[in-house]
């Protein structure tokens, strides 16, 4: 079986006390078929960061972005985005999006990143990865003005409505869930994830945030995926080996990564 985590922050997790590296993360995540993850970076610096942090290794893919909250008066900020999302080692620009729910001050500032990201990832042909958090009308209206149909992507730890689930999936993007689906109080999440067709879903941990039942309280990690996975696949009726093999050819179909996928299994 074969589980990819499509959005995970490797560099936050705790190597103080809960791991002793990088490779210890990596093993855990193994053990429990999580054998690809997709660390997501959240501003210029953390990209530079991450990228020197994961070195080479062959089970963690990069994407740069500037998250909305991390949003800073530098203008050589997405002149950077620009460069760096040339390189062949970035799968992905984001995250990027809109968060209304921390900050409408800035508003139109984030409005302006989140057209500048799409824009980027039309002309590079990589995918989005977005965050979008009580802002998902004009996250959807955005998309559709900036004609990001031309290069799709994910629209990270879902939690929206069928409405809004129906309009995106009609724009070709791809819906990823996190720990959230297994809380208590998400069975409106757990109902749009009977509705999402197969072939467009994707899993993430988003960790170190949001760990699922039953590991509430504790820091996520990449290896709790399977958590996850095993209640998506209970929701589409079928075994978690069969979900695993949607998700991860998903994940290739998406990011383009057919032959880098060759050298993996």
């Amino acid at each position: 079986m074969f589980l990819i985590d499509s959005h995970c922050h490797v560099d936050l997790l705790n190597y103080h006390s809960i791991h002793s590296g990088l490779e210890d993360v990596l093993e855990k995540s193994i053990k429990s078929n999580v054998k690809l993850l997709l660390s997501v970076s959240t501003s210029i610096s953390n990209f530079n960061y991450v990228k020197n942090f994961i070195k080479d290794n062959k089970n963690i893919l990069l994407s740069c972005g500037i998250h909305p909250l991390h949003l800073n008066k530098d203008k050589d900020e997405i002149e950077h985005l620009k460069t760096f999302s040339q390189n062949k080692d970035v799968i992905a620009i984001g995250e990027t999006g809109l968060d209304y729910y921390y900050s409408i001050d800035n508003s139109i500032s984030q409005q302006l990143s989140f057209r500048q990201h799409i824009n980027i990832a039309i002309k590079h042909k990589k995918p989005l990865l977005i965050h979008t958090r009580h802002a998902i009308n004009d996250t959807i209206n955005i998309l559709k003005e900036e004609k990001a149909e031309q290069c799709i992507g994910i629209i990270h730890s879902f939690t929206e409505n069928l409405e809004s689930a129906r309009k995106l999936l009609d724009m070709g993007f791809y819906i990823s869930f996190s720990g959230i689906i297994t809380f208590k109080n998400s069975s409106h999440i757990r109902q749009i994830a009977k509705f999402i067709p197969i072939d467009r879903i994707l899993l993430e941990t988003d960790a170190p945030y949001l760990a699922p039942i039953p590991h509430r309280g504790k820091e996520n990690q990449p290896a709790f995926l399977y958590d996850i996975a095993l209640i998506v696949a209970k929701l589409k009726n079928i075994d978690i080996e069969v979900l695993s093999e949607y998700t991860t050819q998903n994940f290739i179909r998406l990011f383009h990564l057919e032959s880098f996928a060759s050298k993996l299994f």
